[in-house]
């Protein structure tokens, strides 16, 4: 609770120190300055991301074409293999019925 009180009462001393420096026009100007430097801060994280985003985006994309590619040619190898296994059977029962 004590810290708690601590906190509050620092988040109040922030917000006073901060209205009494912007009453100062050198103040404001350093104010704006930090602003400026938070903003640019910010957007250059922002742009990371979505770089970050976009890479993941394509590796996923990446996979899943492999994934469908890897699933056709499973698709088409079974295919072949059973019309191989109708063929030998047919082949195998072919002297019997004669």
């Amino acid at each position: 609770m004590k810290s708690l009180l601590w906190f509050v009462l620092g988040l109040a001393g922030g917000f006073v120190a901060a209205h009494l420096v912007n009453k100062d026009p050198r103040g404001h100007e350093a104010l704006a300055e930090v602003d400026a430097r938070i903003t640019e801060f910010t957007d250059r994280i922002g742009e990371a991301y979505r770089a970050q985003e976009a890479k993941i985006d394509g590796i996923a994309a990446d996979v899943k074409d492999v994934t469908a590619n890897a699933l056709d040619a499973a698709k088409a190898a079974a295919s072949d293999t059973l019309e191989a296994a109708k063929d030998a059977a047919s082949a195998a029962v072919a002297p019997l019925t004669d």
